[in-house]
C-alpha cells in the first residue's frame, strides 16, 4: 500500500482536508475539540507525513497539535506549493482544491519534517514580534509629527508615541523575564551576544523565530533565512546572482547585525573590506558578511562555544588578519 500524504488548507475557520493517493477528503472546524477530533482520526491514517502552508500563524495551534501526536509535521512555503499546482496544470482555486494539491506536493517532493516550536518558543516569538510592531508604530507615528500643521494633531501624536515608548519598555522587560526564566534561553542568549555585532534585539529574534540555528548545516540555515546566493544562468547568458525567500523579520534582523559587524568586528570587517577591494557593491558584500555571521553563530550554537576572536579570523586573508588585529 502506498504512503499516505495528509494535506491541509488551514483557515481562520475552517479546515480542508485531503490524502493522497486515495483522494480521500473532509473539513474540519478549528476549535480545539474539532483539531482534537482531527488528530485522532490521523492517527488512525498514519500518514508518512501532514503537509500545510505558512499561513503567518493560523497553522500553528493545528501543526501543535499533530507533532503533540507523534504526527510528522512539514509547514512549507505557499510560493512553492503554487508553483507545483501551475506546474501541474492546476489553475483553479479553493480551499478544497489547494488541500489535494499539498497533499500530492507532500507525496511528491517529500518535504522533511520539522519539529514544530513548543509553546514558550512560540509565546516569546509573540512577545519578539510585538515589539518590533511597536517599534514601527512608533516610527510611522514620529514621520507623522513631523510632518503635522496643526497643534491639535501634533499633541495627539505626541501623546500616542510617549504611549508607544513606554510599551516598548514593558514588553521589552517581558521578554527579559522570558529570557531569565529559561536557564536554556539565558545561555544561548550569552552565546549569541559574545558576538560583536548582535545585540539582544538580534539574540532574541534569533533565539525565537529561528529555532533551526545550530541544528542544520550551514547551507541549509542559509537557505533557510534566505541569505544562500541563486545562480542564474542560460546557455552564454550570466546574470547576477540573488537572494530571495527565507524568513524576512530573520533576514532583516541580521542585516542590521551584520552592519554594525562590518565596521566593529574585526574579523568580519576585514572580511567585509577585501570584498569592497574586489570590487563587490556595498549591498553585496553586506550580504556575504550576513551568511558569514549566520555561518558562526551557527557552528557556535551547534557546538555551545562561546565567540573567539581567533576563529573569526580565519575568514581574511594573512594580511587581512593582520589589519584586523589592529583594529
Amino acid at each position: 500500500m502506498a504512503a499516505r500524504v495528509v494535506g491541509i488548507d488551514v483557515g481562520k475557520e475552517t479546515l480542508a482536508i485531503a490524502v493522497a493517493p486515495t483522494g480521500d477528503a473532509w473539513t474540519s472546524a478549528t476549535t480545539e475539540a474539532a483539531i482534537a477530533a482531527l488528530v485522532t482520526r490521523l492517527q488512525v491514517l498514519a500518514p508518512q507525513v501532514v503537509v500545510m502552508e505558512a499561513t503567518g500563524g493560523y497553522e500553528l495551534p493545528v501543526a501543535a497539535a499533530c507533532a503533540g501526536a507523534g504526527l510528522p509535521v512539514a509547514i512549507v512555503n505557499p510560493r512553492q506549493v503554487r508553483a507545483f499546482a501551475q506546474a501541474t496544470g492546476q489553475s483553479a482555486k479553493s480551499d478544497g482544491l489547494d488541500a489535494h494539491v499539498l497533499a500530492r506536493f507532500g507525496a511528491q517532493l517529500q518535504p522533511p519534517a520539522r519539529p514544530i516550536p513548543d509553546a514558550a518558543t512560540q509565546a516569546l516569538a509573540a512577545l519578539v514580534a510585538r515589539r518590533r510592531q511597536l517599534i514601527e508604530m512608533l516610527g510611522a507615528e514620529q514621520r507623522r509629527l513631523a510632518q503635522a500643521t496643526t497643534n491639535v494633531v501634533r499633541r495627539d501624536l505626541r501623546t500616542h508615541i510617549r504611549w508607544l515608548e513606554r510599551r516598548i519598555q514593558d514588553v521589552t522587560g517581558e521578554l527579559d523575564q522570558a529570557i531569565q526564566a529559561s536557564p536554556l534561553w539565558r545561555v544561548h542568549e550569552d552565546l549569541l551576544r559574545s558576538v560583536p555585532g548582535v545585540g539582544p534585539a538580534t539574540a532574541r529574534t534569533l533565539l525565537a523565530e529561528l529555532p533551526e540555528l545550530g541544528q542544520l548545516t550551514r547551507r541549509q540555515i542559509s537557505a533557510l533565512v534566505g541569505v544562500a546566493p541563486f545562480i542564474r544562468e542560460s546557455g552564454k547568458w550570466r546574470g547576477r546572482r540573488s537572494i530571495w525567500g527565507g524568513r524576512r523579520t530573520v533576514r532583516a534582523t541580521l542585516y542590521m547585525a551584520a552592519l554594525v559587524a562590518s565596521r566593529s568586528n574585526p574579523p568580519l570587517a576585514a572580511f567585509y573590506r577585501r570584498l569592497v577591494a574586489a570590487g563587490k557593491p556595498a549591498k553585496v558584500a553586506l550580504v556575504a558578511v550576513m551568511r558569514k555571521l549566520l555561518t558562526i553563530l551557527n557552528a557556535m550554537m551547534k557546538h555551545r562555544t562561546p565567540w573567539a576572536p581567533a576563529a573569526g579570523a580565519a575568514l581574511a586573508s594573512p594580511s587581512e588578519r593582520a589589519r584586523a588585529a589592529a583594529v
